[in-house]
């Protein structure tokens, strides 16, 4: 009779399952999203609660957040490159979970800044190595579907923060939300740490440096259409993840709770459908081309524009919702395909330093101006328009996701050429 794996040996022969390593990033990065996004539901008690503008919760919404997490994204994937992913993923989100919590004991402003600049600080370190992680347990034909899987963590953690947000909000405080989300991060952690390992163990000498990494991207001209292109969109997906539960609420009539329910499950239904749709089409469309990798993105952009105006400009919150489902679906398409095709620009040593670069684009353009920009709009339209300005600030801002059309279409052209199996 054999003799039973040790704990350790079944430790590391499932921790070898991908769809296990898959599952556990999905978790992760659904925490991400639940703290980064529960701000936007929790708008209107902070507004009232801390006597605050719309341009300054559109700076903790975007700036505050954006600052640190986005330029701390590419020293934290270097030293994943260099030291192990899941050893760096693991600590940020000890980090970000710490602040998010701390959010709940803020008494003005700037400790309000101080706490989500935090945030930022620690999901810097989440993202860009579990792009690389999933790219060296994933083979190439399977790595846009896993991409997706994986991006699913946005829409469900946002739904999750709108949900249990609201709820937590309206049973208790907006505090009490921002203290149970960040204390269950906090429970998760030591579970991913013993749990998921690298591959392969990291090779410091193998690791190339950064200057090398920027240096091959910076020649590439589908990198930066990509990025700025990535950067256009998620300029309207952060400010529309921000400021569509306060339109629901001041353009709509919703109250709290029902402005909860109406958001979560547009974006669990929408965001779940385009992620995965976005993925599936990418791996049988780009075995073809790979222009089709950025091409993808780009006509379902077009699309979603004129639903979005018909959305915006319904006469009831039922017609709304249906107007808007289809759009949150194609702008959440992006997604798999264009991380796919970041992680086949540099050779797979780079992969985590290359996706903090596309990471530090897109996010200092997207989360950094999205939520601000629009929050500044609704205060210049306000004389005009009232308290329906945001609903006009939000039109204006749809012109984004043309731009980013734009971008990608052009980026297209490029990939093939500059592709690294």
């Amino acid at each position: 009779m054999r003799d039973a794996p040790t704990a350790p040996a079944q430790e590391a022969r499932f921790n070898r399952r991908p769809p296990f390593v898959l599952a556990m990033l999905l978790v992760v990065y659904t925490f991400n999203f639940i703290d980064r996004q529960i701000l936007g539901i929790l708008a209107g008690p902070i507004k009232a609660d801390l006597h605050l503008s719309d341009t300054q919760l559109g700076a903790l919404g975007g700036f505050a957040f954006a600052l640190l997490y986005s330029t701390m994204g590419l020293p934290l994937a270097w030293l994943a490159d260099r030291r192990g992913r899941t050893k760096v993923i693991a600590a940020s989100l000890a980090i970000w979970s710490g602040f998010t919590a701390l959010c709940g004991l803020v008494s003005g402003f700037w400790a309000m800044f101080a706490c989500r600049l935090g945030v930022g600080v620690g999901e810097a370190g989440g993202v860009a190595p579990s792009y690389a992680l999933i790219s060296d347990t994933f083979p190439p034909q399977q790595r846009a579907r896993a991409l997706a899987v994986y991006s699913l963590g946005i829409p469900l953690g946002s739904a999750a923060g709108i949900l249990l947000g609201g709820y937590v909000a309206a049973a208790v405080n907006w505090r009490a939300a921002f203290l149970a989300v960040g204390l269950a991060g906090l429970v998760f952690t030591p579970l991913f740490a013993w749990l998921v390992r690298d591959p392969k163990p990291a090779n410091p000498a193998a690791a190339s440096a950064m200057r090398e990494v920027l240096s091959i991207l910076a020649r590439k001209r589908s990198f930066w259409l990509l990025a700025f292109g990535a950067g256009s969109c998620s300029m309207m997906g952060y400010g529309l993840a921000f400021w569509l539960p306060s339109l629901m609420r001041r353009s709509f009539g919703l109250d709290l709770v029902q402005t909860s329910q109406f958001f979560g499950l547009l974006l669990l239904i929408g965001g779940t459908v385009g992620v995965m749709a976005g993925g599936i089409f990418a791996d049988w469309l780009g075995g073809r081309s790979r222009s089709a990798y950025a091409w993808l993105p780009a006509v379902s952009f077009l699309l979603g524009v004129p639903l979005f105006v018909a959305g915006l400009f319904s006469g009831s919150a039922q017609w709304a919702f249906w107007l808007f489902l289809m759009p949150q679906a194609l702008v959440y398409l992006w997604l798999g395909p264009v991380l796919t095709a970041v992680q086949h620009l540099v050779p797979a040593p780079m992969r985590a330093t290359a996706s903090a670069s596309f990471l530090l684009i897109n996010n200092l353009i997207g989360v950094g101006l999205g939520s601000l920009t629009i929050g500044k709009l609704s205060d210049l339209l306000t004389p005009t328009y009232g308290d329906d300005a945001l609903r006009h600030a939000i039109l204006l801002g749809l012109g984004f996701y043309l731009l980013a059309a734009a971008l990608m279409m052009a980026g297209g052209r490029y990939l093939a050429r500059e592709w690294v199996e």
